[in-house]
């Protein structure tokens, strides 16, 4: 369902798959070949949600916001399932690994992979092309090739994913 909240009205691009049950709300902004999985809400009730191009948000996401801190997704964003992201800033072409929490203040660097499970505090910084993981989350390393390879895999697999599934509704 996507619904409005007082003058704030989701904007969409036209690209955009969202599947069944999921909930968008408010001021929140979606770009082109972005695609938003089952069950997840995004709400943009207290501050802006920004979600740039060929994002994918998968299953059993929340996205939420407190005052005057938006929530900024940049481009080629993979956003694992069952992941809450609240307040927080992901970069080009970042990963936030599945049942991972991202807070208030936090940033994920271009091209980062927040490792599955993980917490990143409020207003930590994760670099640009590093590996950080756990409870609270700490780089481990740097990303080589072949992590860059596979996580750009996983961004065009779900714009093809979703531009498929977004067939299926038309």
């Amino acid at each position: 369902m996507i619904y409005p909240f007082h003058e704030h009205t989701p904007n969409i691009d036209p690209s955009v798959f969202i599947a069944d049950y999921t909930t968008i709300t408010g001021d929140v902004t979606i770009g082109p070949e972005s695609s938003i999985w089952f069950n997840t809400v995004i709400r943009g009730d207290v501050a802006p949600t920004i979600i740039g191009r060929k994002v994918n948000i998968q299953d059993l996401c929340c996205l939420h916001q407190s005052p005057n801190r938006p929530l900024v997704l940049e481009d080629e964003v993979t956003v694992g399932h069952q992941v809450t992201l609240h307040s927080c800033t992901v970069k080009q072409g970042a990963l936030i690994g599945m049942g991972s929490i991202i807070l208030d203040g936090a940033e994920i660097g271009e091209g980062a992979f927040i490792g599955a499970g993980s917490l990143v505090p409020p207003g930590k910084k994760i670099p640009p092309n590093s590996l950080a993981m756990g409870s609270p989350a700490k780089v481990v390393r740097e990303l080589n090739d072949e992590d860059r390879i596979d996580m750009e895999r996983i961004v065009r697999e779900y714009a093809e994913k979703g531009q498929y599934y977004k067939s299926l509704q038309e």
